[in-house]
């Protein structure tokens, strides 16, 4: 029986989320819009200026990419581990089809990346750039079909672009973490080990896990591992407690359902937002026509295009055709060909390996150029094909029906 269908069953933020979706895409892409205006226009001296001011022991955009986007990264681990245990992927069976995609859509663009940069050292550093896949957009993209997709479809882009978030994550933690401290690692492990206290107490109030949270980022950032993974290593100490009998915990009972509601909106529209807005922004005053065709660019963008629907669509295909998972049910392969294309809008996580990845504002920019091209390229292209092959599919819906 579906969520929907049974009142006693609590539906969950991305549940709720894929009918609301297209409102936080559509916000972010117009912040970035915004942001390249910005940094185009009279004031991107100001812009810029502006980011780099300091307020305390960190600048303004360090403030945003390392302590607003570990409230980003909590959002996505509550997410993961609700989902993991309690939701579309808390079974085997349906966690190989999303799961394998997503591992696909991460192999390839790095494939693609390494390829076109194999003679450059240093530009090797951004391979994982054109891996993630942006939630937000994509859902955002697939959201304007309404009804025309399947809901099947959207429940199988979300749970992929979630394991895809779990994979960024995995990756960042094990090739963009600087030197460590160990003093401050020792002691992130205990104020972790005390959050697992916490949750095997049965502790119910949030207030204890987000205050040793925040002393769990102040650690993190000072071992060199990057502090957004906090919230991250937060969010697995939350409890998600089921209520005896049912299958789903309710509000009441769970801190991890209460946590990520009160977060969602938020993360969506403020935390998202200043962070594109922050590093979207992309001066091409200094950029020559060339850098479009440039491999570091093309590795990205390429990446994300042709990578992204490599990977997904090849292992999708496999898989079924070796009858090891099946199609989400009601889509076409037209369908999810549009999908698969939709998984290479990068922006967020891209933009933020991408950071992660290189030091020299230049560098940067370009990773930027790429980043858009191919976001931008890919949702284009995931539209149209989504759009035709619904259209069709629809039409031999109702002429199945008008025959029937």
């Amino acid at each position: 029986m579906s969520s929907t269908s049974n009142p006693g069953r609590i539906n969950s933020t991305l549940r709720k989320f894929l009918d609301n979706e297209a409102s936080g895409g559509l916000v972010l892409m117009a912040v970035a819009l915004l942001a390249i205006i910005t940094a185009n226009s009279p004031v991107a001296e100001s812009y810029f200026h502006v980011l780099h001011v300091y307020l305390g022991p960190l600048s303004l955009q360090h403030w945003i990419n390392d302590a607003l986007m570990a409230v980003f990264f909590l959002m996505v681990g509550l997410e993961i581990k609700r989902e993991m245990l309690d939701g579309q992927l808390s079974t085997w069976s349906r966690r190989v089809l999303p799961g394998a995609a997503a591992a696909g859509g991460m192999l390839f663009p790095a494939i693609f990346y390494v390829l076109l940069n194999r003679g450059n050292p240093t530009a090797l550093q951004g391979w994982a750039i054109p891996t993630a896949t942006d939630i937000a957009f994509a859902l955002g993209v697939i959201s304007l079909f309404g009804s025309r997709v399947p809901t099947s479809l959207k429940i199988f882009l979300a749970a992929l672009a979630i394991i895809d978030d779990l994979g960024a994550v995995i990756v960042i933690a094990l090739f963009y973490t600087a030197d460590l401290n160990l003093i401050a690692l020792i002691g992130a492990a205990l104020v972790w080990g005390n959050l697992f206290i916490f949750n095997r107490m049965k502790v119910k109030v949030l207030w204890p896990y987000l205050t040793l949270g925040a002393v769990l980022w102040v650690l993190v950032f000072a071992s060199g591992v990057h502090a957004t993974l906090a919230g991250v290593m937060l969010a697995l100490t939350i409890p998600l407690k089921l209520t005896p009998g049912t299958p789903e915990a309710t509000p009441a009972e769970s801190p991890l359902h209460r946590l990520e509601h009160a977060l969602h909106k938020p993360v969506a529209f403020i935390i998202v937002p200043i962070f594109g807005f922050a590093n979207a922004g992309v001066s091409l005053s200094g950029l020559s026509v060339s850098v479009f065709s440039e491999p570091l660019t093309m590795g990205v963008a390429g990446g994300l295009v042709f990578g992204k629907l490599a990977g997904v669509l090849g292992v999708v295909t496999l898989l079924v055709k070796l009858r090891l998972a099946q199609l989400p049910a009601q889509a076409s392969w037209g369908q999810v060909t549009g999908t698969a294309l939709l998984c290479g809008i990068g922006f967020t996580m891209s933009l933020f390996i991408g950071l992660l990845a290189f030091d020299d504002p230049e560098v940067q920019n370009h990773v930027k150029v790429g980043i858009l091209m191919g976001s931008i390229v890919a949702g284009v292209l995931g539209a149209i094909v989504l759009g035709a092959s619904s259209r069709r599919t629809s039409k031999a819906s109702g002429e199945t029906v008008s025959t029937s």
